[in-house]
């Protein structure tokens, strides 16, 4: 029996208020992260980060529940992307601190503001081999740059602060901070803060003028100039400089993977996409340069091909804020340590105008797209159809997320991006499982925006349990599974490079269509060209999540495609 009374104010006193309960560990960290400006974390409960949760009702901070850590690591990462404010995701101690490891990594090779909050077994049991411990910090010491293990609650605020002042300067990358359970419980109070002074870490973000100069002087002897353009125009905001300089010199400007979105893609300068799958006269313009200036780019393998027989005939200027990528993987003529905007802004002061018509009209006459049209040769839809659709719908302007494959390749080269930040995407680590996640971490971060996951239905099918969290937080995301039934570009190598032996990369899908209804999210499968538009205009129509189901040709392949370890001479731009 249930015996109902009136409350007194006396039972309301034995209750403490939160402003009047003793203030611990628990709520110093969180007031730590909210005087970061944090607003949303990314997060799932587990013993040792109990307490955290038990006073995190009492703040100004949206935690999100996600269905797995990756998916919350993920999350935080698009939403850094997207913002351009740091992503900050929590888990527990043992399994859930490493199911974050994936994300933690994906950031770091893609240079990402994120935090990582771990909980610990309390410091009396550490080494022991205690229920959920794990040495988190020694597993991410190659992938963060850098971790802390909190030991004290008066050095709470510190390492917050620390780990944000890390995290976003410089080249940004992630940070955990690991707090044992103990110091989660001890009392203490936050610290003032104090400015940040790191011993050794002094990032250079203004370049020396000498080596400003010096790329001048090379730039106004070049005959055949290009710039290749990276994440680093993105992150240091310098997308209006990148087009002032380009525009002032008349040098046609290449995208990284990453970069895409740093310069508009339809400005009549922009070449688009670079590299393995990129464009066949990008390609080209590389080969043929007789100097390229990398800004912001790591001249990665994806880029180069094999470097011997990259850009043969060009010297190279590279601008990036991180000196140890500097002559890495290709010898350097000029390096200019610095930060992207900083270093445009110098040689916009340091250039008179600049003009090669004869350069540019070379390229225009290589200029091709790939292959497209609604239907394969099979008689199939063509993903590209799909996504050149979306395009053309969307009118350019939703930020898109991808997973990692054929998909995210189509919509490199065929959804155009003017916009910064609008393309969010794996690129170092090529992380399958990425694009659900991310996406909902951009439109919790972006309400504004249509947010369109663009994902395959092997990568789709690591995290779609995150549909579960997209539903609780009500986040309008668009999920457009590209279905072939295969792990697509697995079985684009197998078919090239390996006699067809399609070895484990056949894979089947659940009823997308039963998933969905099951969350409560509407879906259409699609499987014709003329059913195409009418679906993309139905989900935007939709004040919520949607999925859509493109079924489209099997054995589609990605165009053009130099090899792994291969070189321009090696492309092949079309099917046989």
């Amino acid at each position: 029996m249930v015996v109902q009374t009136n409350e007194t104010e006396t039972d309301r006193r034995a209750e403490p208020t939160p402003a009047a309960r003793p203030s611990n560990g628990a709520r110093v960290l969180c007031r730590a992260l909210q005087r970061e400006g944090v607003r949303v974390i990314f997060g799932y409960p587990g013993g040792a980060v109990i307490p955290l949760y038990d006073v995190l009702p009492e703040f100004d901070i949206h935690h999100v529940l996600v269905r797995h850590e990756q998916g919350a690591a993920h999350a935080a990462d698009g939403y850094a992307r997207a913002t351009g404010r740091p992503g900050v995701c929590l888990a527990t101690s043992g399994p859930g601190a490493t199911n974050l490891v994936t994300g933690i990594a994906t950031a770091m090779l893609d240079s990402i503001p994120l935090v990582a909050i771990t909980g610990q077994v309390p410091q009396a049991v550490i080494g022991t081999d205690a229920f959920q411990e794990i040495d988190i910090t020694g597993i991410t010491l190659p992938i963060t740059k850098h971790n802390f293990v909190v030991r004290r609650v008066a050095d709470i605020g510190p390492t917050i602060q620390q780990a944000f002042h890390l995290a976003t300067t410089g080249r940004p990358g992630p940070v955990l901070v690991d707090v044992p359970k103990d110091v989660l419980l001890a009392e203490g109070e936050l610290a003032p803060p104090e400015p940040v002074q790191l011993l050794g870490y002094r990032p250079t973000i203004v370049p020396h003028r000498r080596q400003i100069r010096r790329a001048a002087e090379v730039l106004r002897a070049a005959q055949r100039p290009l710039i290749l353009a990276g994440h680093g125009i993105l992150i240091s905001g310098a997308t209006e400089e990148l087009v002032r300089f380009a525009e002032r010199t008349q040098i046609p400007v290449g995208l990284t993977l990453l970069g895409i979105g740093g310069f508009p893609g339809s400005h009549p300068l922009c070449l688009g996409m670079v590299g393995m799958h990129g464009f066949a006269h990008a390609n080209r313009a590389i080969h043929e340069a007789d100097v390229i200036v990398g800004i912001g780019m790591r001249f990665d393998d994806r880029v180069t091909g094999r470097v011997s027989e990259f850009a043969p005939r060009a010297q190279i200027i590279h601008i990036d804020i991180d000196p140890a990528e500097i002559g890495k993987n290709v010898e350097t003529a000029v390096p200019v340590v610095g930060d992207a905007r900083e270093a445009l802004l110098a040689l916009l002061d340091e250039l008179e105008p600049l003009r090669h018509d004869d350069w540019l009209a070379q390229i225009a006459s290589w200029r091709k797209r790939p292959a497209s049209g609604p239907v394969a040769p099979t008689g199939e839809l063509a993903p590209q159809y799909v996504v050149e659709r979306l395009h053309a719908l969307t009118e350019g302007r939703a930020i898109v997320t991808t997973d990692v494959g054929q998909h995210q390749m189509w919509a490199a080269q065929f959804y155009t991006c003017d916009i910064p930040h609008q393309w969010i995407t794996s690129g170092g680590l090529g992380t399958m499982g990425f694009g659900v996640p991310a996406a909902m971490g951009v439109a919790l971060g972006r309400p504004d925006a249509e947010v369109w996951a663009v994902v395959g239905d092997g990568g789709v099918q690591m995290t779609m349990f995150e549909f579960g969290t997209i539903v609780q937080e009500r986040a309008p995301v668009h999920i457009a599974i590209i279905n072939n039934g295969y792990l697509g570009m697995v079985r684009q190598w197998q078919e090239l490079f390996h006699n067809r032996n399609y070895s484990e990369t056949p894979i089947s899908s659940p009823d997308y269509m039963l998933i969905a209804q099951a969350y409560g999210i509407p879906g259409r499968r699609v499987t014709r060209p003329e059913e195409v538009d009418d679906a993309i205009r139905w989900a935007r129509s939709i004040d919520g999540p949607t999925l859509l189901e493109f079924v489209v040709n099997q054995e589609e392949n990605v165009y053009p495609m130099i090899p792994s370890g291969g070189s321009i001479r090696d492309m092949i731009e079309e099917e046989a």
